[in-house]
């Protein structure tokens, strides 16, 4: 087809219909080409050859959809599965090819390909519907196959589903975190009584009383390891954590409603908080939202350490597995279900535990019952394969990064100090990909990620688009390592 590059992996037969997708020669422009039947798509009829070109739009993305199965996105289940978060629309093909250097077959990781929250998607000005239609086009170029998920992350109202829902997601993430009272472990027992008798009993469907025999009565039987939950200990975790149980349900519930009986993937997130999950606590969550009828997948806690965004876990490797160990053992019990790495980008030493005490193999499962969250690692091999083609723009967004780094920090867990960070003119074009190596600048980058597009967005995509196969190649080399240890 003359003055256009068909991708290979695309193409597919439909009822008598050949499908495929191309990019122009330029590479500025990508189209979907239908010959045959138009089978609902809408474009222009190229001739003499009498092909289709059609723009990737929404509308053809669900036309796309409604006729190969394969782009639906599904429900995941138990399988070992990685979120791969996509700010920019263009990093699914690099994601598709990491997963397919392993191994095929039961045992292969399942991919979350559409991954956004509604603050990413506030900040980069996208929408649920579009970030599903951008893994649409990333997979049907690729020619992906297998089922994949799309999590609507980190839901906070009832508000934040509809959009989510009409957009076709399959998996959502429910977020608690702002019910959570981080305030109750150093509460006096005189508050902790006052805060325990305002817990909203209604919501929760329960009673002190009734609360108390459940889990006093008798140690809470871990894998033949007896736990026994103290008045004041229960008492304390019923107060951090029982408005967020209660918020969880009601909005499981609506997610529910919403659905009208179509299935679907269920995380409850309590990650983003000031202190960790103890292991009571842990089992209080679990109880109490299978109590009240809510099933889910995964569950992240706030885990021990810091899991900060875009670098390697921070804290002891010893103390982080022994907690994870009893985490597991909690999901188990009261499950089965994953246990989920939030900020799971870069957490190379993490990786090789959390496959290893989550192995399914004891309770008949294959794979690990894990699943590992990524969203920014992608934005930053983003900037890794710009600041080999485009010196000059890595360089701008850097310096924007450097004055807008205090301001853009505020919402994240971080420790970068800015003083370690390179001027942009300290270093010279071949020095700059190395910055993405190095501790302070990947935080740095990371956290401005919402100014960066602000202001050089369109420019940046474009650049993307144009080297295509460097931002591919680059993100399938950084997940094989985030993948391999979750494989072994």
């Amino acid at each position: 087809m003359r003055g256009w590059t068909v991708y290979p992996r695309s193409v597919v037969e439909v009822t008598g219909t050949c499908l495929c997708l191309a990019a122009s020669e330029d590479g500025r422009s990508r189209a979907l080409v239908v010959r045959g039947e138009e089978l609902g798509f809408e474009g222009t009829r190229r001739e003499p050859d009498g092909r289709l070109l059609c723009p990737l739009n929404s509308a053809n993305a669900a036309a796309l959809r409604a006729r190969l199965p394969w782009l639906r996105p599904a429900p995941l289940g138990l399988k070992t599965s990685v979120g791969f978060g996509d700010r920019l629309g263009l990093a699914t093909p690099g994601h598709a090819r990491a997963i397919r250097w392993f191994p095929v077959g039961e045992g292969r990781i399942a991919a979350v390909f559409a991954q956004q929250s509604v603050r990413e998607n506030a900040r980069t000005g996208r929408t649920p519907q579009q970030v599903l239609d951008d893994a649409t086009w990333g997979v049907f170029r690729e020619g992906w196959r297998e089922p994949w998920g799309a999590d609507a992350d980190h839901l906070k109202t009832p508000a934040d589903v509809d959009a989510f829902v009409a957009a076709g997601y399959t998996f959502f993430t429910i977020d608690p975190g702002a019910h959570v009272d981080d305030e109750a472990g150093g509460l006096s027992v005189a508050a902790l009584e006052a805060k325990v008798s305002a817990l909203p009993w209604q919501a929760l469907e329960d009673t002190v009383g009734d609360l108390q025999r459940r889990y006093l009565a008798a140690p809470v039987d871990l894998e033949g390891s007896a736990l026994a939950i103290a008045t004041e200990q229960l008492r304390r975790a019923a107060v951090k954590y029982g408005r967020a149980v209660a918020h969880t349900v009601a909005m499981y519930r609506h997610i529910v409603s919403r659905l009208g009986g179509r299935s679907f993937d269920l995380e409850v997130s309590v990650d983003e908080t000031t202190s960790p999950t103890t292991v009571a606590e842990h089992v209080y969550i679990a109880g109490e939202l299978r109590r009240l009828g809510v099933r889910w997948v995964s569950l992240a806690p706030r885990f021990v350490g810091r899991f900060e965004k875009g670098v390697d876990y921070i804290g002891d490797l010893g103390t982080f597995a022994a907690d994870f160990a009893r985490h597991a053992a909690v999901a188990r019990a009261f499950g089965p279900y994953k246990l989920s790495l939030h900020s799971g980008s870069d957490k190379f030493s993490v990786y090789p535990i959390a496959a290893r005490l989550t192995d399914g193999s004891a309770i008949g499962l294959v794979g690990s019952l894990v699943h590992v969250k990524t969203a920014g690692t992608s934005y930053l091999e983003a900037l890794r394969a710009t600041a080999r083609v485009d010196p000059e723009l890595f360089r701008q967004i850097l310096a924007l990064a450097r004055e807008r780094y205090e301001i853009d920090r505020a919402t994240y867990h971080v420790s970068a100090d800015l003083a370690r960070v390179p001027e942009t003119n300290a270093l010279t074009d071949r020095e700059l990909p190395l910055l993405l190596e190095q501790f302070d600048a990947r935080q740095v980058l990371h956290v401005t990620f919402g100014s960066a597009l602000d202001r050089f967005g369109q420019r940046l995509r474009e650049v993307l688009e144009k080297n295509e196969e460097t931002y591919a190649t680059v993100l399938e080399a950084h997940f094989r390592r985030h993948l391999a240890p979750l494989m072994d």
